[in-house]
């Protein structure tokens, strides 16, 4: 054995009591520097309201569900496993029993987070006088191209280094199971300690704040394993079992040390844990939050089928060593002398390509090459954009969204990974759009064909696909599905969750699924007049379906419906639903067309799109406003949907009947439009009556609506085109800190609504296509 391993055994012996020294003098200086007003960054930053404002968190995923995680380093909202599953996770929207896991260095520090370039991987940095730290959190993503024998491993990791210094961590881990609603019980099962040395440098070798020693660097497996085990929900369903772990690495000096403590919480249905560690400089410990099968709890290595995992044994100088016994302060087992083993440090064995297991033997080892096949797999991902103009950065993060957006195993994709954060404040506007729209896909689906990343269409095509061998009975479509493609999608009421900053009701599914939108068929017939033109031709069968989606349309384009904005206040003829049927006959003929299909029906589809074209110019026109109205019957109302009439080549961006109601829409509500600010909303809530109630942001899409409406009526008139730019770059500016957008943002310029919205993203990457476009022809 070398001086060098003694080493490591005798400092972390010592190790203890300069930890609690190192504590105490924070103590002290929490007390004396802040002046007892905040403690920490989590409650200076939650001070005002109890919460977070939403436009501070980042969004992390797997392509199955995602966690928000806020500036203070609290994830505050996850749901498990999937997208539309119960929440574990939901302090954004009750503060006290919603569930969180935050860890939070002890002292009053600054933050920073951003994202690692070019991935969905969230830095969030904590600097002070005294020391800097960061937490690095992902899902683990892998890329079969890259690593073939690599599975799916749905694990958070939480990744905790100290860059310069010493800092102190208060970490709280408290599920709440199923919204809030079961119970839960909390165990803590003191297993094997098993320590090693490292060879990797901290974070592995691609994102590393530190140079790779020369030496090794000690690692344990912490030797507490917690269980949370949650009860059977009232429904019947087996609850969860979510298994918290983790892995310290030291520096040269050693390995720190801490143990969990179990809580109760007033209000919570169940105990969280509790620690508090310090590291010093070089120093990591990451966590990692997973479920398990029963059969797992407390295994050390799982011998299941299909399972090719063997625990390595500990290798030096040829000989095989056996870590048994009780573990001792320095991390080795006891001997009968009482002193601590060194033998037990041994050199880890590399996992490179061997991750094949549901559960492999956690090491450092193993999660800093979990974190490098995330990096990689973002990475090659976001490289097959093929955008290459102006607000590039942008364009990616936003395109990075939408991936983390979309559920991989059908192709499909969420509005929004959230539900119930409030349009308004106070308000009543909460919804879950943790759900598949086909209008927001299809957006999405058009989006990516923008950048050049083609296989996410076709992933969509297939959920399409789907969806069409199960319309309805009528043969038309429902407006928005599960992840999964399916119906139904009962709307609840969480009255024990006190909402958003007290934004009640929280409500979980969605009552407006059966609502008839005739919108819809033009998004979608759109999308895959484009999917056929910049990615795949259309096979025969897709064609056939497209067609009788064209003869539903043909006859009941002439229905009354609930609108893009599914008001609750009654069907209406409304103008956005009547030009998006046109669209959707107009771009059926097209493809007929272009491919020669066959369309026996092809005059009458003509003859339908082009009545229906002169009746939205005679219906929905008020010559005396100048300006294209909300609907049929409301003739007195503006609705900023029409922005996007140009958008899909209804009508020509410098008609004049269209360069009036972009006048129009341009004045302020006081004088009969809706623009305050350069920001846009949907329609005005006060004079119109939505069947909703209560006030409401502006809405960002909307905004960059205007953008396009104005580039495309720029071409022919620069001074739109300026103003086009200077509204774009002005909405900018509302994003947070990662370029993230929510669906509104208030008077206040905070954000409103669910978080990150896919149909902001998906505008803004349409706005800024075309608003490069238009610039770079002009020069």
């Amino acid at each position: 054995m070398s001086d060098n391993y003694k080493k490591f055994a005798a400092e972390n012996l010592r190790e203890i009591h300069n930890e609690e020294d190192v504590l105490n003098k924070q103590k002290q200086k929490e007390s004396g520097s802040s002046g007892g007003q905040f403690h920490n960054i989590e409650e200076r930053l939650r001070s005002a309201t109890g919460y977070l404002p939403i436009e501070s968190y980042g969004v992390i995923g797997n392509l199955h569900t995602v966690a928000l995680v806020g500036q203070d380093g609290g994830m505050d909202f996850m749901c498990w496993p999937a997208f539309d599953s119960p929440s574990i996770f939901c302090r954004i929207l009750d503060r006290k029993i919603g569930g969180h896991f935050s860890i939070v260095p002890s002292t009053n520090v600054t933050s920073k987070q951003q994202y690692m370039p070019s991935s969905n991987i969230l830095a969030t940095k904590f600097l002070s006088e005294d020391g800097v730290s960061q937490i690095t959190d992902l899902m683990y993503r892998s890329d079969p191209n890259v690593r073939p024998r690599r599975v799916h491993l749905p694990w958070v990791i939480r990744y905790v280094e100290v860059i310069r210094g010493t800092v102190s961590f208060n970490v709280e881990c408290f599920p709440a199971f199923d919204y809030a609603r079961t119970a839960h019980t909390t165990e803590i099962k003191r297993g094997r300690r098993v320590d090693r040395l490292s060879t990797h440098a901290p974070l592995g070798r691609a994102l590393s704040h530190h140079q790779k020693s020369d030496g090794l660097l000690p690692t344990y497996k912490h030797h507490q394993q917690v269980i949370f085990k949650e009860e059977t929900r009232e429904n019947g369903e087996e609850g969860l079992i979510m298994d918290l772990r983790c892995v310290v690495g030291g520096n040269e000096d050693g390995c720190p040390n801490f143990a969990w403590e179990v809580e109760e919480r007033e209000g919570m249905k169940g105990p969280g844990v509790v620690t508090t560690f310090v590291l010093k400089e070089g120093a990591r410990v990451a966590f990692i939050l997973r479920d398990l099968d029963p059969e797992d709890i407390g295994a050390e290595v799982v011998s299941r089928k299909n399972t090719v995992f063997e625990e390595e044994p500990l290798m030096t100088n040829g000989e095989t060593l056996i870590s048994t016994g009780t573990v001792g302060a320095g991390g080795g087992p006891v001997t009968d002398s009482g002193s601590t083993a060194v033998a037990d440090y041994m050199p880890s064995v590399p996992y490179h390509n061997s991750v094949s297991g549901t559960n492999p033997p956690i090491t450092m080892d193993l999660i800093e090459d979990l974190i490098e096949d995330t990096v990689l797999f973002w990475f090659k991902w976001i490289q097959g954009s093929k955008y290459r103009g102006r607000w590039r950065e942008t364009m990616e993060r936003s395109a990075l969204t939408l991936k983390l957006l979309t559920y991989e195993p059908t192709g499909a994709v969420v509005a929004a990974p959230t539900f119930s954060i409030p349009e308004h404040v106070g308000g009543t506007r909460n919804w879950d759009y943790r759900y598949v729209w086909i209008r927001d896909s299809a957006f999405t689906m058009y989006a990516f064909m923008r950048l050049g990343l083609t296989k996410e269409a076709d992933h969509y095509m297939n959920f399409i696909d789907t969806l069409f061998r199960n319309r309805n009975k009528d043969g038309g479509l429902q407006i928005m599905y599960t992840i999964r493609g399916e119906k139904e999608i009962p709307e609840t009421e969480l009255n024990h969750l006190e909402g958003y900053r007290q934004s009640r009701p929280v409500r979980i599914g969605n009552g407006a699924a059966d609502h008839l939108q005739l919108d819809i068929y033009g998004e979608l017939m759109d999308s895959i007049y484009l999917y056929n033109k910049y990615s795949m031709p259309i096979g025969y069968d897709t064609w056939l379906q497209v067609r009788d989606l064209v003869d539903w349309v043909c006859n009941n384009y002439d229905r009354p419906d609930m609108g893009i904005w599914e008001v609750r206040g009654g069907q209406q003829h409304f103008t956005y639903s009547k030009f998006q049927c046109w669209v959707a006959i107009d771009r059926g003929i097209r493809l007929a067309d272009k491919r020669d299909f066959p369309c026996l029906q092809r005059e009458h589809w003509r003859e339908t799109r082009d009545k229906l074209y002169e009746e939205i110019m005679q219906k929905s026109w008020n010559p005396d406003l100048g300006a294209f109205m909300l609907s049929y019957e409301n003739q007195d109302m503006l609705d900023a949907a029409v922005l996007s009439m140009p958008l899909v080549f209804f009508i020509n961006a410098s008609d004049p009947r269209f360069m009036s109601t972009l006048q129009r829409i341009l004045r302020t509500p006081e004088k009969g439009g809706l623009v305050v600010n350069n920001l846009v909303y949907r329609y005005n809530t006060v004079t119109f009556n939505d069947g909703v109630g209560n006030d409401e942001g502006s809405f960002s899409m909307c905004t960059f609506w205007l953008v396009e409406a104005l580039t495309r009526a720029g071409e022919h008139h620069p001074i739109y085109l300026y103003k086009a730019q200077i509204i774009f770059q002005q909405m900018l500016s509302y994003s947070n800190h990662l370029s993230l957008f929510s669906e509104e943002i208030a008077r206040t310029g905070e954000m409103l609504g669910n978080f990150p919205q896919a149909f902001t993203h998906i505008s803004l990457i349409s706005a800024a296509f075309n608003l490069d476009r238009t610039i770079s022809k002009r020069k």
